[in-house]
């Protein structure tokens, strides 16, 4: 039996001004543990950028889309977005969802033949 786990990445992408740096990494930290131990939630790392000391960059992972949304409605992402109006710019949120086997195996190899394992012409 295969079991295919979907899986989802919620990237957000941050520029601060120099002076709300602290600010709005002591805000995200101090949310990490609460969202971490949230239903659904695989994974939640913090990062800054190692060339630009105003570039940050959160990174969830999800076990489903419905777990997602509802962290996306939750109290914990409102204060996540109220620490938004530190930015410089608008945040950027990207989202992937991962591939499942058989797309995976047809992107790595798109020109095996599925029904001979023969390559196309």
């Amino acid at each position: 039996m295969l079991l295919l786990l979907v899986m989802i990445l919620l990237i957000m992408q941050m520029k601060v001004p120099i002076e709300k740096r602290m600010e709005l990494s002591q805000t995200i930290t101090a949310l990490l543990d609460p969202i971490r131990t949230a239903e659904g939630c695989l994974r939640c790392n913090f990062f800054h950028s190692m060339e630009d000391a105003q570039l940050f960059c959160l990174l969830e992972e999800w076990d489903s889309q419905k777990k997602l949304e509802k962290h996306m409605g939750s109290e914990l992402f409102r204060v996540l977005r109220g620490a938004m109006h530190l930015l410089e710019k608008p945040c950027e949120i990207i989202s992937y969802r991962n591939l499942h086997q058989s797309a995976r195996k047809e992107i790595c190899n798109p020109f095996v033949n599925k029904t001979h394992g023969i390559p196309k012409k």
